[in-house]
């Protein structure tokens, strides 16, 4: 699995540069939904601090399910119907955004871990097979993720001060 700073930086930057570059428009998907992105980008990882939980606070031995139910497409195509059903009935039509931005996040999250380590079971709980490229694992450069988020934060830094000239505000 990328580091969880790869899964926040990664899906934020994502959805900057699709909101700079694709829309063109700042206003359309407001900073906040950006960090928000990040958080979902996040949250499939979720089980892994709800297993220690389990395990050392409560002294519940469960089986180890990291990789399951939360790496599957079941979250990312909920998000997507919510959209979908906010976009055609919700009172507030940014609220399409909010569920856009969450599926957007947890498909960012699988992508991630499916190229860079390992495989994912994409259909669980209907099916255990397991897909992806484990890039980092067949290259055998273990050592490349600890860097690599310190990489993209500075590309992406360089990105922003030259879009937006940052370094007036310093």
């Amino acid at each position: 699995m990328p580091q969880a700073v790869v899964h926040v930086i990664l899906t934020i930057i994502a959805l900057d540069l699709i909101r700079d570059y694709a829309i063109k428009k700042r206003k359309f998907i407001p900073l906040h939904y950006l960090f928000l992105g990040g958080i979902f980008g996040l949250l499939p990882d979720a089980d892994i601090p709800v297993y220690w939980l389990a395990k050392n606070i409560l002294g519940y031995e469960a089986v180890w399910f990291h990789r399951t139910i939360t790496h599957s497409l079941l979250f990312p195509f909920a998000a997507i119907l919510l959209a979908a059903l906010a976009f055609s009935f919700a009172r507030k039509k940014r609220l399409w955004l909010f569920f856009a931005v969450m599926a957007f996040g947890f498909s960012m999250h699988l992508l991630l871990d499916g190229i860079l380590t390992g495989y994912i079971p994409l259909f669980y709980p209907f099916s255990e097979a397991r897909f992806g490229i484990n890039l980092l694992g067949r290259i055998g450069w273990p050592a490349i993720v600890e860097g690599l988020e310190a990489v993209i934060l500075l590309i992406w830094l360089y990105d922003l001060d030259r879009r937006h000239r940052l370094r007036d505000y310093l």
